[in-house]
Formats: structure tokens, sequence, C-alpha cells
């Protein structure tokens, strides 16, 4: 067994055996150290209490995200009975009907069908006609609090501009933002560590609420048309076929709830980091370049979703391990950023840095079809916050969120 410096970590590199308590706050508040660990003895192991195989390695981490021996479904190749699965759980059953078509959970041919309807709308040409609205949308949240001389970052910013994009964008009205908010919070906790019955009562009532929304406005779009997203999905052929009510609802849900969430955390986690290391925000937003390069290596320190899952289609042997199928594998697309093997210094916060693309957003064909408006977004909103709000400081040691798969935090309070 390997000593390590965190006594909620131990590690057998030569059975790549890891015990780690994955709802230990000194785990879960920075994550990066254990990380580094990790590879240093163990970047393959097999997780105790998760009970499954686990992948950092930079190389390992991307060829499993588009190697397609492996997916996000496996109940279209195998039934239930053959892989020993527990039958669906009536209590979350709302739940499980708003994902039963998500783009995150679906494999080819259905996967594409949906996937080329919505991608359209997603494209950075496409996205990039926003960047007014964008601005605008900063602006006015930054005017409400500016004179106040303090701030809760979150409520008062990050919340607003990703979930009012992708509302409108997909048609939902700037009224809704609030509910949209709860609904996620509530549907989003069905991914973390440790989740509770009363977690997922809270998320099958969210989904069933959520559904019920959508399909109201599903109808209005039926019978009237419009500019937008949903109006597109709902009357737009693939191959002479229109999505159905069930897709349709799962589609709206997913892209609402990943079109923010994820944004949300990651304005709270970049202008943390910025602060944290002092970094010089003239320098940091000096141009596009720059800019672009300090979204990245926010994106790749302190990357918003950790955890990404897939299920071995077939038998297969990797990194040494051998898998059958209906086998589920996890990679830790967080902690794969870090591998001292792809990045020098990793741990460090380097905005210079030019060493290859970091994996916050996945890859291969589930890559985050968000990622162009979420990237726009941060590239748009930290300028003009550092710009406008000179001598940002923190003036509270914010807390992170006990949400573990994903990172980010409950507040972060700042003055200037």
């Amino acid at each position: 067994m390997t000593t390590t410096p965190f006594p909620f970590l131990a590690i057998d590199p030569t059975s790549r055996r890891v015990s780690l308590d994955g709802r230990n706050p000194d785990f879960y508040r920075d994550p990066n150290p254990v990380y580094a660990a990790l590879h240093a003895h163990c970047p393959t192991f097999w997780w105790e209490e998760q009970k499954q195989w686990y992948f950092t390695g930079y190389d390992h981490v991307n060829g499993l995200l588009r190697d397609r021996r492996f997916g996000r479904q496996i109940l279209h190749v195998a039934t239930r009975e053959e892989l020993g699965l527990p039958a669906p759980q009536d209590h979350v059953r709302h739940f499980d009907a708003a994902e039963a078509w998500s783009l995150l959970e679906l494999e080819p041919p259905e996967h594409t069908r949906l996937r080329t309807l919505v991608n359209r709308a997603f494209v950075s040409r496409t996205i990039e006609r926003l960047t007014p609205e964008i601005i605008a949308l900063c602006h006015q949240a930054i005017d409400r609090f500016e004179k106040d001389g303090h701030v809760e970052l979150l409520s008062a910013f990050a919340d607003i501009l990703p979930v009012t994009m992708i509302a409108r964008m997909i048609g939902i009205p700037d009224e809704m933002g609030p509910q949209l908010l709860k609904w996620s919070h509530a549907y989003v906790r069905m991914y973390m560590f440790g989740r509770t019955r009363e977690d997922e009562l809270a998320a099958d009532r969210a989904a069933r609420e959520f559904a019920d929304y959508v399909r109201g406005v599903i109808a209005e779009r039926r019978a009237e048309a419009r500019d937008d997203l949903l109006s597109h999905m709902v009357h737009t052929e693939h191959k002479g076929q229109l999505l159905t009510e069930d897709e349709l609802i799962s589609t709206t849900i997913v892209l609402l709830n990943a079109g923010h969430e994820a944004t949300v955390h990651q304005i709270g986690n970049a202008v943390r980091t910025i602060l944290e290391t002092r970094a010089d925000p003239a320098t940091l937003f000096a141009d596009a370049k720059t800019t672009e390069r300090t979204v990245e290596e926010c994106l790749r320190i302190s990357a918003p979703v950790h955890i990404f899952q897939r299920y071995a289609l077939e038998d297969v042997e990797l990194d040494g391990i051998s898998f059958r199928r209906g086998d589920k594998v996890a990679m830790i697309l967080a902690a794969a950023n870090l591998d001292p093997r792809k990045f020098s210094d990793p741990l460090a916060f380097r905005p210079d840095r030019d060493e290859g693309a970091n994996l916050s957003f996945g890859a291969g064909i589930h890559f985050c079809i968000g990622a162009p408006l979420a990237r726009l977004e941060l590239n748009i909103a930290l300028p003009i916050l550092f710009q406008r709000l000179p001598g940002l400081k923190i003036a509270k040691a914010p807390a992170v969120k006990d949400v573990y798969h994903f990172y980010g935090l409950e507040a972060l309070e700042l003055t200037w």
C-alpha cells in the first residue's frame, strides 16, 4: 500500500485498488492534488467504494471517449436479464422517461438522428451571431450591482447569462429562468455520488414538472412555429421522420440542463482561479487570443464536469484489464486534464500554455454539443467582468458544492 498525504485516500499500485471517499470535503473541495497522486501511482484503478474501473490518463480517456467498443447505452445490445441489471425503479419513473431519449444517453442510429436535427443551432458560425446579445446580457447584469461594491457572483451574474441564452435559443421565455434553475438543480442530483432517496424523489418530481412544461410549449410550437430551436425540432424531418413527443421532451430537457449547468460552475471556477492565482486580468484578456487561452486553461485546471461513464459493448481488453460486455467504465475528465505526460507542471495555472486540447467537453460522438456556446459565453463574460470591475477581490473564502462529480461553488462573494 502506498502512503499518501491524504487520510481519505489509500492506493495499492500492485493490484490497482484505490480507496477514496468521494464525499469527503477534503477531496471534493480540491480534487486536483488527489488526481496528481493517482497519476503518480495508479492512473488506471479500481475504485473500491464505487466498485468500478476508472481511467485518468489523458491518452486512455481521450481514446475511451472515441472507442466504438464502448457506449452510453447497453440495453440496445443486451437484455437486463443477460446482464443481471435490476428492474427500473418506480419512484424515478418520470426521471427515467425524461432520460429515455437524452442525447447524452443514446448511441447511433438514434443519437445520430437526434444530434443531426439539433446540431445546426450549435455550430460555431451560428453561435457567433449571439455575440451582441451575450454582451448586452453581461452589461445588464453588472449594471444592477456595480454601484454596490460587492456581489455574490453566481446568483447575480453566472446563473443569469447561460440559462437566459439557452432558454432564448430553444424558445423558452426569460421569466422561466429561475424555475428552470430549480428544476435543473434537483434533476442533476441524480448524477451525484452518494445521492439519497430524497434526492431521487426530488429529481423525479422535477422531471415530471419539467416534462409537463415542455409538453405545453411543444403543443404551442406545433400550432404556431417560431424562429427558435424547438420549432425547428418540432417541424423538421430527418430521413422522412419527425421527432416524437417523447424525443422532443428528452432533447429539450437535456439541452436546457446541459446548456447552463456546467457554464454556471465554470464562470465561478474561472473567476476564483484568476483571483486566487493573482493573475493580471489586463494580460489575460489583452486580445482575443490571450482571452481564448485563458478560458481554455481555466477549463483545463478547474473543469466543471469530472466523470463520464460508458458501457463495454463487447468483451474487450484495455490497459491490461479485461472487460466483459455490460461492464461499466468511467473516465475522470478533470484528471486527464492534469496528466503530467500531456501537460507540463499540470497543477499550475499557466494561461500561456499551448500543449493541446483539454477534455472538459469530452470527445467523440458525445462531445458536448453546447461547447461552442459555452466557450463564447466565457470568452465574452470574463473580460467584461474584469474590465467593468477593476480591483476585483474575493471577499470570503468560497465553499465548494458537495455535488461531486460536478465541480462548482456554493457562492462567490466578491468586492471591488
